[in-house]
């Protein structure tokens, strides 16, 4: 316990120290853009745990150990409904399958932290960070602002989750259904979702998902959302697997057609 004490009063001292820098600034005023939505959908989560039965200390307890909002909200129709454990966990792990390519993304970056380190920035890291991080460092190496704008965005966007998702949660009893607070968490989240998309394949895997979760939608224990999940990954990786087949061939193409071409002339040498 001791040196679990010093160990986060090594890393309070740290971000304390790189809240100074100017790239962490950078990174609250990027995470701020979407700091609305997130909110949003935070308090929709809040209220949504403690309606479906879970108390307000367990869902508490949930919101700051798992810290992700898509699971939590896909395993509480579940969680209500009894499905079976396994279920629950392959739910989680499929909605949040979309981390293991952010993981694999972060190690470009972060690869030379102690995997303490990197363990830490992992629990703090997020779909609407992730874009904005690779917006600013498109190249895929180390560069020392890297940290402090990883800091600035992550403690933003764990406050702009934290503080609504709690407060959902403690007045979940005194906030009315009528409110259509269900709706506004689906704006939200929608906001944010069109944020993100940023190139063409994103926004087929998007459509693929959407078409996806519509056409299982009758399924039991809300299984289109794996379906739609399974979807949009299988639809993305096809995408990007065939746009680099077709550059490939095309560059093929190319040399080919540029060793079959005949000489030219090179300037000065007279003609025949």
């Amino acid at each position: 316990m001791t040196r679990l004490r010093q160990w986060a009063g090594e890393q309070w001292t740290q971000w304390q120290a790189m809240r100074r820098e100017p790239y962490f600034r950078l990174g609250v005023t990027d995470m701020m853009g979407t700091g609305i939505g997130i909110a949003a959908w935070a308090l929709v989560t809040g209220v949504a745990m403690v309606k479906s039965g879970l108390s307000v200390p367990l869902s508490i307890f949930m919101s700051l150990m798992i810290y992700a909002g898509s699971a939590q909200l896909a395993v509480l129709p579940l969680l209500v409904a009894g499905a079976p454990l396994w279920v629950i966990w392959l739910t989680a792990a499929c909605v949040n399958l979309r981390f293991v390519i952010f993981s694999q993304m972060w190690r470009d970056y972060f690869y030379q932290l102690p995997r303490k380190k990197r363990l830490l920035l992992g629990y703090f890291s997020g779909d609407v960070i992730f874009v904005g991080f690779m917006k600013r460092f498109p190249e895929l190496k180390p560069q020392p602002e890297q940290i402090p704008y990883f800091a600035g965005s992550a403690s933003t966007n764990w406050l702009m989750w934290q503080i609504p998702s709690i407060a959902g949660m403690l007045l979940a009893n005194a906030i009315p259904l009528s409110w259509g607070l269900g709706f506004a968490g689906v704006l939200a989240l929608l906001g944010i979702l069109l944020s993100m998309v940023n190139d063409r394949f994103t926004l087929l895997a998007t459509a693929v998902a959407g078409t996806a979760a519509i056409a299982a939608f009758a399924l039991p224990l809300k299984m289109n959302i794996l379906v739609a999940v399974v979807a949009a990954v299988a639809a993305g990786l096809t995408f990007e697997t065939v746009d680099h087949n077709m550059k490939r061939l095309k560059k093929a193409r190319a040399v080919h057609d540029a060793m079959a071409a005949p000489p030219q002339d090179q300037p000065g040498e007279p003609k025949q």
